[in-house]
């Protein structure tokens, strides 16, 4: 029996299989390669840089919950010259395309990380986290709102050649427009979910258990909104997706694409579970074989069968639809 092709490419982004790691969920560069290495993944999704140095949130940080993870970390970062210094050596000797997530609290922020990261030459596309649900500025107030995300999108899309991803937030009112809004800005693919946002009280102090209060949920409590989430938004634009949100194993990746998503990653399992992705990948290529799919992009939307005929050709747009 001839081996399925895993191969697939996103935004430009040719992966030999569509499988990566969520932002933060790995570490920058390889701190999983005790157990598999960073090549068996289709592409690596790196932490969340700054262009500054920033503490993250006050501490109890994580907090398990059933069916998932409550936390706030609110993306530490070292200084840029530190990261050139100490992380960008070992980036330069994977063997892997390298997805560099980008966060700021302005969009003048934003854009200059971006700048920096392209000059660096080493990245093979920029991931722009516009939701991260925990942090004080930026993130949240660009991703829930159509024309903030398009406005930043567009600066980023003129600072930068390599391909950008958009990373939305989990909001079911303006998902949509949000993804509609990054795509007519210029994104060449789309991110989602982010952990929605959640808290946690501990029932004998009456307080939030999280020092920051409020945090997110992520884990498979999360799979089947963020499935929705990537249906809905491949039925409202066209570029490719990089699905993710409790995913654990083959079946959820299956799934995923089949709502739409090109690419899938893996988050808080690598926590619980660090051979999950390996291991997804072994039985994903059992799956295609066993049935006689030849191409793993095939699953890609095959839940739908009317993406099409809903679907508005960008010259087509009415100038409404786009902010401005």
């Amino acid at each position: 029996m001839r081996a399925p092709d895993l191969s697939t490419t996103i935004a430009g982004i040719r992966m030999k299989n569509p499988l990566t790691v969520g932002s933060g969920t790995y570490g920058h560069h390889g701190v999983f390669g005790q157990f598999y290495p960073v090549e068996t993944m289709g592409a690596l999704v790196t932490k969340t840089i700054r262009s500054h140095r920033w503490p993250g949130n006050p501490p109890p940080r994580v907090h398990e919950v059933p069916s998932g993870l409550h936390s706030s970390v609110g993306i530490p970062c070292n200084d840029w010259d530190y990261f050139v210094a100490h992380d960008v050596p070992i980036l330069k000797g994977l063997k892997v395309p390298i997805i560099q997530s980008v966060i700021g609290r302005t969009e003048d922020e934003y854009v200059e990380i971006v700048r920096r990261c392209s000059e660096l030459g080493i990245f093979a596309g920029i991931e722009l986290n516009l939701s991260c649900p925990n942090t004080k500025q930026g993130g949240v107030d660009f991703g829930y709102d159509p024309e903030a995300s398009f406005h930043l999108v567009k600066r980023a899309r003129d600072a930068t050649k390599l391909p950008l991803i958009a990373k939305l937030a989990p909001d079911y009112s303006l998902l949509s427009r949000v993804a509609k809004s990054v795509e007519a800005a210029g994104a060449d693919a789309i991110s989602l979910v982010n952990a929605p946002r959640a808290m946690c009280i501990d029932y004998r102090t009456r307080k939030p258990i999280i020092g920051n209060r409020v945090g997110a949920l992520s884990g498979t409590a999360i799979k089947p909104m963020a499935v929705y989430m990537v249906w809905e938004v491949y039925r409202a634009v066209r570029v490719p997706i990089f699905g993710m949100g409790g995913v654990t194993d083959y079946r959820d990746v299956i799934e995923f694409m089949a709502a739409g998503a090109r690419a899938v990653a893996f988050g808080t399992i690598n926590y619980v579970d660090p051979m999950a992705l390996p291991r997804a990948l072994e039985d994903l290529t059992t799956y295609l074989q066993e049935n006689g799919i030849e191409d793993v992009n095939e699953l890609v939307g095959a839940a739908h069968d009317d993406r099409d005929e809903l679907l508005i050709p960008a010259e087509n747009r009415l100038e409404s639809e786009v902010p401005v």
